[in-house]
């Protein structure tokens, strides 16, 4: 690394540093001497980059070997459906991956060794080891009109929803929507969690459905998909449609704050139970999060919900990361624990298939476990350390 590149991206990564005016020209000499002395006092963390580094060796993925490669084929084709067109390094990789028919596992690790590279993932300060999380798909009770039972709404996106994209004339601003409604001739916040909870008809004629739990159409919103079973035992599938455009905040680490529950103690099981045990407070602690999820109804319940790749998810082999981190589409072995053990290994072929509110940062993932009671207490309890190494295509010569 050049001095000239580090000065300059030393700077680049802290703006708030005032560079005195000199009344002479450095030398490179001196320039060196000077980032020596400035390393040598502040340490070299905060040069490390954050993000995808450089490639590693395969044998640097923990128990890459050990892993039933073969389950992560139908992840990775429904990828190849969406990046295929996109990339020619893609483009190949694709069309290998769909003229090999029902690979075994050994096949499979050897087409992913042969056409990828991995990468290892680095927060900032070179640490490697972030937050896995997982997340599942629950089940509800509703019906298609109200009753005094069935009262609570799940809301369609509503139709005075705007949503502001800047990307074409800034393109800095890709990927960042500012959402909002119009008010004469000004866009303004739409209405955040507790105003459409609050003000009766606000968002009338835009109900799909009315299910019998408040508690559980919230935890919906954090899924960001589910199902619900009417009473004649027929079963509607949700899907995301779009948010509101408020952050999203974490209710869990209100419960901290507030001196409820101890940090190691939140689970999403531990939050339902303080829900239900203070249903007297419990409302106001849902309004603390402003962030509202808007639905649509998903044809084809049986497949998995839709990611924001736009494909269907699959248990255990889709994860949901930062997109302004890791690419969309893109396969990465995850390296954790088990959920509910301390050190029982967790490490498979995951796609990146996905994105989160919660979900910023680099070492920061969501594992998708599916449906059903076991899907259910994985998710709840999932709040591993972890690491993450992306498997990137290997570019076309």
């Amino acid at each position: 690394m050049s001095p000239i590149f580090v000065y300059n991206s030393a700077f680049r990564k802290q703006p708030d540093v005032n560079v005195p005016a000199m009344p002479f020209r450095l030398s490179m000499t001196a320039l060196r001497a000077l980032m020596i002395v400035a390393l040598g006092l502040n340490g070299c963390a905060w040069l490390a980059p954050a993000g995808i580094s450089g490639a590693v060796a395969w044998r640097d993925l923990p128990a890459w070997d050990q892993d039933r490669h073969a389950e992560s084929w139908p992840a990775l084709l429904r990828s190849c459906d969406r990046l295929a067109r996109q990339d020619r390094s893609w483009e190949r990789v694709c069309r290998a991956a769909h003229g090999l028919s029902d690979p075994d596992n050994a096949q499979a690790r050897e087409f992913f060794e042969t056409w990828f590279t991995p990468h290892k993932v680095r927060g900032s300060g070179w640490r490697t080891r972030g937050l896995i999380t997982g997340y599942y798909e629950p089940l509800l009770r509703g019906r298609l009109t109200p009753s005094e039972q069935f009262r609570y709404p799940i809301y369609a996106r509503p139709q005075d929803l705007l949503i502001v994209d800047l990307s074409a004339l800034y393109p800095e601003l890709k990927d960042k929507r500012v959402r909002g409604k119009l008010i004469g001739n000004r866009v303004v916040p739409y209405h955040d969690r507790q105003q459409i909870d609050t003000q009766q008809g606000l968002l009338a004629g835009q109900e799909l459905l009315w299910v019998d739990d408040p508690v559980a159409l919230f935890f919906l919103h954090i899924q960001g998909s589910g199902r619900v079973q009417l009473p004649d035992g027929r079963i509607v599938a949700v899907g995301y449609a779009d948010q509101n455009g408020h952050p999203y905040r974490s209710i869990g680490r209100e419960l901290i704050t507030m001196g409820e529950l101890a940090k190691e103690d939140v689970t999403m099981f531990s939050i339902r139970d303080w829900l239900r045990d203070h249903s007297h407070r419990a409302e106001a602690l849902l309004h603390r999060n402003p962030s509202y999820v808007f639905f649509a109804l998903r044809p084809g319940q049986q497949d998995g919900p839709v990611g924001s790749l736009n494909v269907p998810l699959t248990a255990q082999r889709s994860l949901a990361v930062d997109r302004d981190v890791i690419p969309l589409g893109v396969p990465v072995w995850l390296d954790t624990t088990r959920p509910g053990t301390d050190s029982e290994p967790y490490r498979r072929l995951v796609l990146a298939q996905d994105t989160g509110g919660a979900i910023k940062g680099p070492v920061r993932a969501d594992l998708f476990w599916g449906r059903g009671a076991n899907a259910e207490r994985m998710a709840g309890l999932m709040k591993q350390p972890g690491r993450l190494f992306v498997l990137l295509p290997k570019k076309v010569r």
